[in-house]
């Protein structure tokens, strides 16, 4: 019998049997191959600007970010100097500040300042909405496991673009772009079903982040910068009008102990 006297569902003795750490390499699976697509786009481009294939590996493997890596290939085509293309990377790249501060607060208390770094910069919007959506305390072996199995297939995926390079159709090119626009969306839509507070701050954002686009006071502002900005004045305000209870500290390491 499972919890509360009910039957277990299919797959749930499989699911306690694992570790934290191959759970979450099961659980990235689906967000692996999606990134291995996704970055193939990436390679093309970094392919059309002289990088070889071994860079654009190392490319996606130390800056995991699709926004991050086509700014730097952009500015790297045009030949910018290192100071601006640092402070452009920061700026496509300032909203993963907010995830790790977010995703932190899930650790329990006795996590060490490395694994909380270590998380921090591998994090990517899809990966956070995994650990974010974890019961009870967060172990960072769970997202160790989820980083090998999805970040590997990122760098992947844009040495085999880099190697491509021009043979893929442009039609099919321009679909890899918006791909992982999609993946978020299954991220976020399931809880937006259970929760009707997240379903109105996910709609809301979307209208507001259409808004500020072509707005002429905010549409020549970078997306980064608008991305980082709208997400805090939204945040806090749904944190103002709909708190959450804090769940007793017992009640969420009981949670962490049973799923580990």
């Amino acid at each position: 019998m499972g919890k509360n006297g009910k039957a277990p569902a299919p797959g749930d003795e499989i699911h306690e049997s694992l570790s934290p750490f191959f759970r979450g390499m099961r659980d990235a699976i689906p967000i692996g191959l999606g990134y291995f697509a996704v970055s193939f786009s990436l390679g093309i481009a970094a392919g059309n600007v002289g990088y070889t294939v071994f860079q654009g590996f190392l490319l996606s493997l130390l800056n995991v970010s699709s926004s991050g890596e086509y700014a730097g290939i952009v500015l790297s085509a045009e030949q910018a100097g290192f100071i601006e293309l640092a402070l452009m990377i920061c700026v496509a790249n300032a909203r993963y500040l907010l995830m790790s501060f977010a995703l932190s607060q899930r650790f329990a208390p006795t996590a060490t300042l490395f694994h909380r770094l270590t998380i921090g910069f591998g994090l990517t919007d899809e990966l956070f909405g995994l650990g974010i959506a974890s019961k009870g305390w967060l172990n960072p072996a769970y997202m160790y496991g989820a980083f090998l199995t999805s970040i590997p297939l990122w760098a992947l995926g844009t040495a085999f673009g880099v190697y491509a390079g021009n043979v893929l159709p442009v039609v099919l090119s321009e679909a890899l772009n918006v791909a992982i626009f999609g993946m978020f969306l299954a991220i976020i839509i399931p809880p937006g079903k259970k929760d009707p507070v997240v379903l109105g701050s996910v709609a809301v954002s979307f209208l507001l982040s259409l808004l500020v686009s072509i707005w002429p006071l905010t549409a020549s502002i970078s997306s980064g910068t608008r991305t980082l900005i709208l997400t805090i004045i939204i945040a806090t305000a749904v944190a103002l009008l709909f708190p959450l209870k804090d769940e007793p500290a017992q009640e969420i390491r009981s949670e962490s102990m049973e799923e580990s």
